[in-house]
């Protein structure tokens, strides 16, 4: 279990820091809603993902722990405090991540499109990372996403086929993997997406994924333990091994993907690293 515990470099009161900024700028982020593992990690190194269009979903994910119910409209000052925030922070790669916006015609396409802008204009310097959910398909909303030219284009699969109805709902595995093929094709940006495995998926599945992920020509993929974040939320079907990660990211490797795999690995965990490794 000690695999689950991760270091909490930095200073308590630069975690604290992080926080008063985020509140200053009445900003939510993924970490907190989400109750990643990681958070004190991140924000003892003065990184935080920033979570769009609100912190309620309009889907209800069986992992995952974002409050499910009414949406609130969306903030027009806010893609720039989210770049203000950035700014502050002093990112030199920006992860973006918003709530499912069903309700939206969208999808909440044009809010993505403007924090990119944003961050563009007030930091120049810094590369952007966006991680959208899937706008039921729509490729017009996708196209607005991938027009303002984020660095990575990131769409979560988050399971095997097999366990989609149960882990989500609402969602559909090859409208999934169409998200990413469309980013592929424009060629502007690298194309990213994540897995949770411990959910009582097999290894052969998780391969095929892979294989798919490869056909669609994404790039890179994350692989993570998936742990419990509230108590009614799926539980974890069983604790995936190191050697099981190791499998996983040597095939992965061998496919012609990069594949970042451990226990603790999060969409955007270690994001700018990971960036840079694969460009």
């Amino acid at each position: 279990m000690s695999l689950l515990r991760p270091r909490m470099p930095g200073r308590f009161s630069d975690r604290h820091q992080v926080k008063v900024l985020l509140r200053r700028c009445g900003l939510h982020t993924v970490c907190e809603e989400a109750r990643c593992p990681n958070i004190a990690h991140c924000f003892g190194r003065a990184t935080a993902t920033f979570l769009i269009m609100g912190d309620r979903c309009t889907r209800n994910c069986a992992f995952c722990a974002i409050e499910h119910g009414p949406p609130r409209p969306l903030d027009p000052q806010e893609p720039s405090r989210v770049a203000q925030a950035a700014s502050a922070l002093g990112l030199r790669h920006v992860v973006v991540t918003s709530v499912t916006r069903d309700d939206l015609a969208d999808g909440g396409a044009e809010h993505f499109r403007k924090t990119v802008l944003a961050l563009r204009h007030i930091c120049p310097e810094a590369t952007v990372e966006v991680l959208v959910p899937d706008f039921a398909g729509n490729s017009h909303s996708l196209d607005l996403v991938l027009d303002s030219a984020p660095d990575v284009f990131n769409h979560n699969l988050e399971t095997v086929p097999r366990l989609y109805r149960t882990v989500r709902p609402g969602a559909e595995y090859r409208r999934s993997l169409a998200v990413l093929e469309r980013a592929a094709a424009r060629g502007r940006c690298l194309t990213k997406s994540g897995l949770m495995v411990g959910l009582g998926e097999k290894e052969q599945e998780v391969l095929e994924v892979f294989s798919d992920l490869k056909e669609v020509g994404c790039r890179l993929v994350t692989v993570g333990q998936y742990l419990q974040p509230r108590k009614n939320k799926l539980q974890p079907a069983m604790l995936v091994g190191e050697d099981v990660f190791n499998r996983l990211r040597q095939a992965g490797g061998e496919m012609g993907l990069q594949v970042v795999a451990g226990p603790l690995v999060r969409s955007s965990w270690h994001a700018e690293e990971i960036f840079t490794m694969a460009k």
